[in-house]
This record gives structure tokens, sequence and C-alpha cells, in this order.
């Protein structure tokens, strides 16, 4: 864990201090509300560091590792370091006056994870706009936003995007409704460059696209877009992410994340296969 990249800025570094932080303190068969009492907070306190979910006091650390009988200086030094280092805000902070704080989550997430798998039924996914359609998509849920604030919320997507194109990428799957590269968005122009960009990032190693089309009809994810997020380092849970309109969810637990990676591999079966999307998608174009 201590070797672990320092990709993903905060958030990755919480979770994985927090999960050492549990396995310590189940070890020594410390309760959460024992662990709580020590640092002069909560057992729900405890129990959000443990999950990652907010920031470290390196006092706290320091404080927790006594109790749970660390007292080796080389083996306290590499995890008080990792508390401090959990507090160095993410590229994304200077965005912090237009991102919600669930999203901000989310972005430290994607940014750790070796492989994406996505479900969309609307909009292309933000990792694979062009700026146009991506401007198009911010002016429908922000439309009182001003130009300032458009051109910002497109550099979020393509700042997001840089990963993606850089060596050491991590694995894209995405499978869109056929709605999605149905639909108009920004006009024709911008949806036919948005469509010929899908062809494009279709024939790269590291993504896989693929398409469900009307006739398929039904399929098992009938609910809504979700995203499966799977990371390299074995201290990291695949966790599910389902975005709302003012919220999102963060599912992490086995039964939660094994139901929706049996709902993906049902969509991918119902899919056209990742060798037909380039012609899926070039009969679209001609449509337009």
């Amino acid at each position: 864990m201590i070797n672990y990249p320092r990709r993903g800025g905060p958030t990755v570094l919480r979770i994985l201090l927090g999960a050492q932080l549990r396995r310590l303190r189940e070890a020594s068969r410390i309760s959460t509300e024992q662990a709580g009492y020590e640092i002069r907070g909560s057992h729900s306190k405890i129990s959000r560091m443990e999950l990652g979910r907010v920031g470290f006091k390196e006092r706290d650390v320091a404080d927790l590792l006594t109790l749970y009988g660390v007292s080796d200086p080389d083996e306290r030094a590499p995890l008080l370091r990792l508390a401090k280092e959990s507090n160095t805000p993410g590229w994304w902070h200077r965005y912090g006056d237009i991102l919600p704080s669930w999203f901000e989550v989310y972005l430290g997430l994607e940014e750790a994870a070796s492989l994406l798998r996505a479900y969309e039924l609307q909009f292309v996914p933000g990792l694979l706009q062009t700026e146009d359609y991506a401007r198009a998509v911010v002016r429908l849920g922000f439309s009182d936003a001003s130009e300032e604030e458009v051109e910002r919320r497109v550099q979020i997507r393509t700042t997001r995007q840089e990963r993606f194109t850089s060596p050491g990428a991590p694995t894209l799957w995405a499978v869109l409704d056929e709605a999605v590269v149905r639909r108009p968005l920004g006009g024709r122009d911008v949806m036919r460059a948005q469509i010929r960009h899908l062809i494009e990032v279709s024939e790269l190693p590291h993504v896989t696209l693929q398409i469900v089309p009307f006739g398929a009809g039904g399929h098992a994810a009938a609910g809504g877009p979700f995203t499966i997020l799977r990371f390299a380092e074995p201290g990291l849970s695949d966790v599910v992410y389902l975005e709302q309109l003012t919220s999102a969810l963060y599912l992490d637990k086995p039964t939660d994340v094994d139901t929706y990676m049996r709902v993906m591999n049902k969509l991918c079966i119902t899919a056209e296969r990742p060798d037909d999307t380039a012609r899926f998608l070039t009969r679209v174009l001609k449509d337009l």
C-alpha cells in the first residue's frame, strides 16, 4: 500500500489509509467506540475515516497507531506520511467553486482506476465527448451558466480525457444505447463530429465501444446509466458509481458490485459486437 502510485489524489489515499487503519484496529480487537474515544470523536467518525470519506489529521492517525500497538517508528512513518499526503488537493481542486463535493470523489476514483466499464443511455460519456458536444451538454444542464463557467466545465472534461490518451492509459469499455448516438445534441455538425470521434476512439487498443441497438428491445440495464471502476491496487475494491441530479451513490459492497457486473456482462452480450461498432456508427453518420 505504501508504494502505491500517487494517482487519484486525496480520494484514493484516504481509502487506502482508512483500510489499513481498519485492519490494524480489527487485529487489535478494538471497537470503533474505543477508537473514537481515543481521538476525541465518535464511532461514526472512525467509520468515516476507515471508509476514506473524510480527511485525516496526523495527530489522530498518530494516536490511533499508538492505540493499535504500532510503536515502531519505521512502521508509523509511512502511514503518517500517507495521512499528510491524503490532504493534498487533486488537480480538480481549482474547480471547487463549480464542482460538487460528491463529484470530486468520483474524479479521484476515476484518476486511479485501471478499468472503467460504463453504460450510458442519454449522453456520450464525458471521457469520449468532443469539446463542442461537451459544451452542448453543459449548457443543457446549466442553462444559466456564463460562457466562462461553460468553458471551465468543458476544461474539466478535457483534463479528464488526457489520462486516456497518454502512455499507460487505463482500459475503457463503454456500452451506449442507440439513443445516445441518434439524439442530435448540439446540432447536426456537432453531432457528426462527435460520431466521427467515437469511430476514431473505438479503434484504440485500450477502448472498447459497443452500441445497444433499438432492435434489441428491453434489456437488463433499464434502471439507468452506471459506471464500474476497478483498481490495480489490491487494497481498493471495485466501486459502482450512480450519478443523480444533485448527488451520487458509490456502491462497494461485493453483492452490489456483483449485481451490476452481471448486468454489464448481459449488456455486452445484447449489444452489437465491438468489431461492428465502427460500421454501425458509419451508418448513423450517413443518416445525420
